[in-house]
């Protein structure tokens, strides 16, 4: 390193330790033009890049302080300190492991690869979580409904309407609460095509306030069934949250009626129609800070129905 490439370098390096980061960078460049063989102002100059969020330049010096010195640590630590804040996790340990071989007793380069390997399984788990939400198959767990309404409308096929009603219901549920970790507390209804006047009635009927006391339930589902009959409703979903709610409470310990599915949060969706009714419970948790809903539990409807029955008997 001539004197001049030199003095550049302890200048850059002046001004990276006073946080000038974009000057030390520039500076670095001219030290560079100087002695362009030199890994170490290639290592300085990327560590300048990657204090600018310059990921691309940083990664791009990195590399090339690892083929001018391939058996020094420092290119290799450069390159995964790059690549950790790419998030590129798995990477990154790789360069980290490379590093240590060069340098064993580096305790920076052993810090470094416990926090990656923690970084990369938990970023692993957080794309499972996402993948788990994004790719909701809530039919596959409504088999036995799906079997019941095909037998109890065997001669057509609006049971396949019907399911199809439900599933989507199911489904806006699970993506608000993915999205909010609520849903409103709402009646869904599969209106007549044909005979329902659309201007008048509505497909969904909120219901936040059926549960504050007996009375407004009970004025609640008086109104439901009158407008499940004027609407020529074929089929309703009621959604609604735990949280608001005394059910689960009401129902401990009481038997058969017994709340089995301990402290989940969540919430229920309620199927109502003249011919069959049926209830699920959609249970969520809290994985690596994101609420996934978990799979429908079947309930017993005749011990937890949220409401009771909106249609009249086929």
């Amino acid at each position: 390193m001539d004197s001049e490439s030199e003095r550049l370098k302890n200048e850059g390096n002046s001004l990276f330790k006073s946080g000038n980061y974009l000057k030390a960078a520039a500076v670095y460049t001219q030290a560079i033009k100087k002695d362009p063989q030199n890994p170490t102002l290639f290592s300085n100059r990327a560590a300048a890049f990657l204090n600018l969020v310059k990921l691309q330049k940083a990664l791009s010096d990195a590399e090339t302080t690892i083929s001018l010195n391939p058996s020094w640590e420092k290119g290799y630590f450069r390159k995964g300190c790059v690549l950790e804040a790419m998030e590129r996790y798995d990477d990154a340990l790789d360069a980290f492991k490379i590093a240590s071989q060069h340098n064993p007793q580096s305790t920076e380069v052993s810090r470094k690869i416990k926090r990656l390997t923690q970084l990369s399984k938990d970023k692993k788990q957080k794309e499972e979580v996402d993948n788990m939400r994004s790719n909701v198959d809530l039919a596959k767990h409504l088999d036995e409904f799906k079997s019941e309404l095909a037998q109890m409308h065997v001669a057509e096929e609006s049971w396949k309407e019907i399911f199809s009603f439900v599933v989507e219901t199911m489904e806006i549920a699970v993506k608000s609460w993915h999205q909010t970790s609520n849903v409103d507390a709402r009646v869904h209804y599969l209106l007549d095509k044909e005979k329902t006047d659309t201007k008048k009635y509505a497909p969904v009927v909120n219901i936040d306030k059926a549960f504050e006391s007996p009375h407004t339930h009970g004025d609640c589902v008086n109104f439901l069934r009158q407008y499940a009959v004027e609407s020529f409703s074929r089929a309703a979903c009621l959604v609604s949250p735990k949280s608001i709610i005394s059910y689960p409470q009401v129902w401990k310990g009481q038997g058969p009626r017994k709340w089995k599915h301990g402290q989940s949060d969540g919430f229920f969706l309620q199927f109502e129609s003249p011919s069959l009714r049926k209830e699920w419970f959609i249970p969520s948790s809290s994985e690596k800070g994101q609420v996934l809903c978990r799979d429908p539990v079947a309930l017993d409807i005749s011990a937890h129905e949220v409401i009771p029955k909106i249609f009249r008997d086929t």
